[in-house]
Protein backbone atom coordinates (compact mmCIF):
# COMPACT_ATOMS: atom_id res chain seq x y z
CA UNK A 1 0.00 0.00 0.00
CA UNK A 2 3.25 2.31 0.43
CA UNK A 3 2.36 5.90 -1.49
CA UNK A 4 4.66 8.34 -0.43
CA UNK A 5 1.98 10.54 -1.84
CA UNK A 6 -0.54 9.23 0.85
CA UNK A 7 1.80 8.96 3.65
CA UNK A 8 -0.22 11.17 6.22
CA UNK A 9 -3.41 9.25 5.17
CA UNK A 10 -2.20 5.82 5.54
CA UNK A 11 -0.53 6.79 9.16
CA UNK A 12 -4.17 8.26 9.77
CA UNK A 13 -5.65 5.23 9.42
CA UNK A 14 -3.27 3.45 12.02
CA UNK A 15 -5.25 2.64 15.52
CA UNK A 16 -4.22 4.92 18.31
CA UNK A 17 -6.04 3.88 21.21
CA UNK A 18 -4.45 6.40 23.57
CA UNK A 19 -5.70 9.18 21.59
CA UNK A 20 -9.37 8.14 22.15
CA UNK A 21 -12.09 7.95 24.36
CA UNK A 22 -12.91 4.50 24.08
CA UNK A 23 -15.85 5.45 21.56
CA UNK A 24 -15.22 1.10 20.51
CA UNK A 25 -15.78 0.16 23.77
CA UNK A 26 -19.75 2.52 23.93
CA UNK A 27 -20.36 3.56 20.93
CA UNK A 28 -20.74 0.04 19.22
CA UNK A 29 -23.40 -3.20 20.17
CA UNK A 30 -21.52 -6.39 21.22
CA UNK A 31 -22.46 -9.95 21.79
CA UNK A 32 -21.07 -12.00 24.30
CA UNK A 33 -21.14 -14.89 21.43
CA UNK A 34 -19.28 -12.76 19.21
CA UNK A 35 -16.16 -12.58 21.43
CA UNK A 36 -17.23 -9.52 23.87
CA UNK A 37 -17.00 -9.35 27.35
CA UNK A 38 -21.06 -9.33 27.11
CA UNK A 39 -24.22 -8.15 25.14
CA UNK A 40 -23.89 -4.85 25.17
CA UNK A 41 -26.19 -2.18 23.41
CA UNK A 42 -24.55 0.54 21.56
CA UNK A 43 -24.24 3.74 23.75
CA UNK A 44 -23.41 1.81 26.77
CA UNK A 45 -19.68 1.89 28.16
CA UNK A 46 -18.15 -1.95 28.63
CA UNK A 47 -18.16 -2.30 32.29
CA UNK A 48 -14.04 -2.93 32.08
CA UNK A 49 -13.91 0.40 30.84
CA UNK A 50 -12.18 2.49 32.94
CA UNK A 51 -12.28 6.44 33.42
CA UNK A 52 -9.08 7.09 31.65
CA UNK A 53 -10.46 5.40 28.42
CA UNK A 54 -8.47 2.29 29.29
CA UNK A 55 -9.35 -1.35 29.60
CA UNK A 56 -9.12 -3.31 32.87
CA UNK A 57 -8.29 -6.81 31.37
CA UNK A 58 -6.56 -5.58 28.13
CA UNK A 59 -3.81 -7.90 28.99
CA UNK A 60 -5.85 -10.62 29.79
CA UNK A 61 -8.21 -10.87 26.34
CA UNK A 62 -6.37 -13.55 24.94
CA UNK A 63 -6.30 -15.53 27.87
CA UNK A 64 -9.88 -15.02 28.45
CA UNK A 65 -11.03 -15.57 24.55
CA UNK A 66 -12.04 -12.04 24.40
CA UNK A 67 -11.83 -12.60 20.24
CA UNK A 68 -13.98 -9.82 19.27
CA UNK A 69 -11.78 -6.97 21.24
CA UNK A 70 -8.78 -8.74 19.98
CA UNK A 71 -9.92 -8.39 16.52
CA UNK A 72 -11.49 -5.00 16.46
CA UNK A 73 -10.12 -2.34 14.59
CA UNK A 74 -11.30 0.99 13.79
CA UNK A 75 -9.21 2.15 11.08
CA UNK A 76 -7.92 5.30 13.07
CA UNK A 77 -11.51 7.05 12.95
CA UNK A 78 -11.82 6.74 17.02
CA UNK A 79 -8.34 8.84 17.53
CA UNK A 80 -9.63 11.22 14.77
CA UNK A 81 -13.23 11.47 16.65
CA UNK A 82 -11.75 12.28 19.70
CA UNK A 83 -8.54 14.57 18.57
CA UNK A 84 -10.50 16.67 15.60
CA UNK A 85 -13.91 16.39 15.83
CA UNK A 86 -14.41 17.10 19.82
CA UNK A 87 -11.52 18.98 21.23
CA UNK A 88 -11.74 18.87 24.53
CA UNK A 89 -14.75 16.99 24.46
CA UNK A 90 -15.92 13.74 25.34
CA UNK A 91 -18.99 11.77 25.89
CA UNK A 92 -18.38 11.39 28.96
CA UNK A 93 -18.01 14.92 30.53
CA UNK A 94 -20.94 15.83 27.99
CA UNK A 95 -23.50 13.82 27.86
CA UNK A 96 -25.41 15.70 26.14
CA UNK A 97 -23.18 14.94 23.29
CA UNK A 98 -22.71 11.59 23.79
CA UNK A 99 -25.10 10.33 20.79
CA UNK A 100 -24.23 12.94 18.57
CA UNK A 101 -20.49 12.06 18.94
CA UNK A 102 -20.88 8.01 18.76
CA UNK A 103 -23.08 8.81 15.46
CA UNK A 104 -19.78 10.87 13.97
CA UNK A 105 -17.67 7.89 14.96
CA UNK A 106 -19.52 5.48 13.22
CA UNK A 107 -19.89 7.58 9.82
CA UNK A 108 -16.15 8.41 9.87
CA UNK A 109 -15.18 4.50 10.47
CA UNK A 110 -17.14 3.68 7.47
CA UNK A 111 -14.94 6.82 5.69
CA UNK A 112 -11.73 5.46 6.82
CA UNK A 113 -12.51 1.74 6.12
CA UNK A 114 -12.94 3.26 2.48
CA UNK A 115 -10.26 5.32 2.52
CA UNK A 116 -7.94 2.30 3.75
CA UNK A 117 -9.14 0.17 0.56
CA UNK A 118 -8.98 3.14 -1.70
CA UNK A 119 -4.83 3.67 -1.14
CA UNK A 120 -4.54 0.37 -1.73
CA UNK A 121 -6.53 0.67 -5.05
CA UNK A 122 -4.11 3.55 -5.85
CA UNK A 123 -1.10 1.44 -5.55
CA UNK A 124 -2.17 -1.79 -7.25
CA UNK A 125 -4.14 0.56 -10.37
CA UNK A 126 -2.05 0.45 -13.60
CA UNK A 127 -4.82 2.50 -15.76
CA UNK A 128 -4.77 6.26 -15.76
CA UNK A 129 -8.10 7.09 -16.48
CA UNK A 130 -9.22 4.63 -13.13
CA UNK A 131 -6.04 6.16 -11.14
CA UNK A 132 -7.87 9.47 -11.96
CA UNK A 133 -11.11 8.02 -9.94
CA UNK A 134 -9.19 6.82 -7.66
CA UNK A 135 -7.80 9.90 -6.81
CA UNK A 136 -11.17 12.48 -6.60
CA UNK A 137 -12.80 9.33 -4.06
CA UNK A 138 -9.50 9.64 -1.68
CA UNK A 139 -9.64 13.22 -1.97
CA UNK A 140 -13.31 13.72 -1.02
CA UNK A 141 -13.24 11.02 1.49
CA UNK A 142 -10.09 13.51 3.08
CA UNK A 143 -11.98 16.55 2.53
CA UNK A 144 -15.39 14.58 3.91
CA UNK A 145 -13.54 13.85 7.38
CA UNK A 146 -12.60 17.22 7.91
CA UNK A 147 -16.00 18.45 8.18
CA UNK A 148 -17.11 19.96 12.05
CA UNK A 149 -19.27 17.48 13.58
CA UNK A 150 -22.42 19.04 12.59
CA UNK A 151 -21.78 18.71 8.98
CA UNK A 152 -20.68 14.76 9.00
CA UNK A 153 -23.86 13.78 10.32
CA UNK A 154 -25.53 15.52 7.79
CA UNK A 155 -23.98 13.49 5.03
CA UNK A 156 -25.35 11.05 3.00
CA UNK A 157 -22.58 8.74 2.00
CA UNK A 158 -24.17 6.34 0.21
CA UNK A 159 -23.47 7.28 -3.64
CA UNK A 160 -19.95 7.78 -2.18
CA UNK A 161 -19.76 4.18 -0.94
CA UNK A 162 -21.33 3.35 -4.57
CA UNK A 163 -18.70 4.98 -6.31
CA UNK A 164 -15.92 3.54 -4.08
CA UNK A 165 -17.08 -0.09 -4.35
CA UNK A 166 -17.51 0.83 -8.50
CA UNK A 167 -13.53 1.77 -8.97
CA UNK A 168 -12.47 -1.40 -6.24
CA UNK A 169 -14.17 -4.08 -8.68
CA UNK A 170 -12.26 -1.82 -11.69
CA UNK A 171 -8.89 -2.18 -9.75
CA UNK A 172 -9.64 -5.82 -8.81
CA UNK A 173 -10.50 -7.25 -12.61
CA UNK A 174 -7.23 -5.84 -13.51
CA UNK A 175 -5.49 -8.38 -11.18
CA UNK A 176 -7.46 -11.12 -10.80
CA UNK A 177 -8.24 -14.40 -12.15
CA UNK A 178 -12.01 -14.53 -11.92
CA UNK A 179 -14.22 -12.06 -11.71
CA UNK A 180 -14.97 -9.76 -8.60
CA UNK A 181 -18.63 -8.71 -10.19
CA UNK A 182 -19.87 -12.33 -8.48
CA UNK A 183 -20.46 -10.50 -5.55
CA UNK A 184 -22.53 -13.78 -4.10
CA UNK A 185 -21.36 -14.22 -0.47
CA UNK A 186 -19.90 -17.69 -1.15
CA UNK A 187 -19.93 -19.73 1.33
CA UNK A 188 -15.90 -21.66 2.36
CA UNK A 189 -16.47 -22.19 6.04
CA UNK A 190 -14.17 -24.92 7.41
CA UNK A 191 -12.78 -25.90 3.90
CA UNK A 192 -9.82 -27.04 3.68
CA UNK A 193 -7.11 -25.27 1.32
CA UNK A 194 -3.76 -26.22 2.43
CA UNK A 195 -1.10 -25.84 0.38
CA UNK A 196 -3.27 -25.12 -2.47
CA UNK A 197 -2.48 -22.79 -5.29
CA UNK A 198 -5.20 -19.60 -4.92
CA UNK A 199 -3.18 -16.69 -6.94
CA UNK A 200 -5.73 -14.62 -8.24
CA UNK A 201 -8.56 -16.18 -6.88
CA UNK A 202 -11.04 -13.64 -5.78
CA UNK A 203 -12.56 -14.16 -2.21
CA UNK A 204 -14.22 -10.92 -2.05
CA UNK A 205 -16.98 -10.94 0.67
CA UNK A 206 -16.60 -14.89 1.01
CA UNK A 207 -17.19 -16.76 4.12
CA UNK A 208 -14.19 -18.43 5.15
CA UNK A 209 -14.77 -18.87 8.86
CA UNK A 210 -12.09 -21.70 10.44
CA UNK A 211 -11.17 -22.17 6.58
CA UNK A 212 -7.39 -24.08 6.49
CA UNK A 213 -5.58 -21.48 4.43
CA UNK A 214 -1.86 -22.92 5.57
CA UNK A 215 0.70 -22.80 3.04
CA UNK A 216 -1.19 -21.34 0.41
CA UNK A 217 -0.22 -19.56 -2.47
CA UNK A 218 -1.75 -16.33 -2.12
CA UNK A 219 -0.03 -13.71 -5.07
CA UNK A 220 -3.31 -11.55 -6.17
CA UNK A 221 -5.43 -13.12 -4.08
CA UNK A 222 -8.63 -10.64 -3.30
CA UNK A 223 -9.56 -11.19 -0.02
CA UNK A 224 -11.67 -7.70 -0.41
CA UNK A 225 -14.66 -8.09 2.84
CA UNK A 226 -13.65 -11.48 3.39
CA UNK A 227 -14.56 -12.97 6.53
CA UNK A 228 -11.36 -15.02 8.34
CA UNK A 229 -12.76 -15.48 11.79
CA UNK A 230 -10.52 -18.25 13.23
CA UNK A 231 -8.93 -19.11 9.42
CA UNK A 232 -6.16 -20.53 9.96
CA UNK A 233 -3.17 -18.61 8.39
CA UNK A 234 -0.04 -20.17 10.10
CA UNK A 235 3.04 -20.37 8.24
CA UNK A 236 1.41 -19.01 5.29
CA UNK A 237 2.78 -15.89 2.68
CA UNK A 238 0.04 -13.10 2.96
CA UNK A 239 2.63 -10.15 1.41
CA UNK A 240 0.71 -10.48 -1.96
CA UNK A 241 -2.67 -10.55 -0.98
CA UNK A 242 -4.79 -7.82 -1.84
CA UNK A 243 -7.55 -5.55 0.08
CA UNK A 244 -6.57 -7.13 3.49
CA UNK A 245 -7.07 -5.29 6.59
CA UNK A 246 -6.00 -5.44 10.25
CA UNK A 247 -8.99 -6.30 11.74
CA UNK A 248 -9.03 -9.66 9.24
CA UNK A 249 -5.43 -10.60 10.30
CA UNK A 250 -6.48 -10.12 14.19
CA UNK A 251 -9.54 -12.10 13.73
CA UNK A 252 -7.38 -15.10 11.87
CA UNK A 253 -4.87 -17.81 13.19
CA UNK A 254 -1.45 -17.02 12.40
CA UNK A 255 1.89 -17.66 14.06
CA UNK A 256 5.40 -16.37 13.78
CA UNK A 257 6.07 -18.03 10.03
CA UNK A 258 3.19 -15.97 9.00
CA UNK A 259 4.06 -13.13 6.85
CA UNK A 260 1.75 -9.90 5.90
CA UNK A 261 2.00 -6.80 3.72
CA UNK A 262 4.16 -3.88 5.38
CA UNK A 263 0.88 -2.11 6.23
CA UNK A 264 -0.54 -4.98 8.81
CA UNK A 265 0.90 -6.05 12.16
CA UNK A 266 1.23 -9.36 13.42
CA UNK A 267 -1.24 -9.92 17.04
CA UNK A 268 1.28 -10.18 19.78
CA UNK A 269 -0.16 -13.48 20.57
CA UNK A 270 1.18 -14.89 16.96
CA UNK A 271 4.43 -14.62 18.61
CA UNK A 272 4.35 -18.07 20.63
CA UNK A 273 2.65 -20.23 18.39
Amino acid sequence: MKNNNYADLEAALKIDCEKCSGLCCVALYCMKTDGFPENKQAGVPCKHLMPDFCCDIHAQLANKKMKGCLAYDCFGAGQKVTQSGYVNVNWKTNPEKANEIFRVFRIVFQLHQMAWYLLEAASLNTDKRIGAEVEVLIAQNSQMTALAPAEILQMDITNYQIGVNQVLKKVSNQLAADSFDKMERQDYFGKNFKRANLNGRNFSMALMIAANLEGCSLTGTNFLGADLRDANIKNTDLRGSLFLTQMQINAAQGNAKTKLPPNLSSPISWQSR
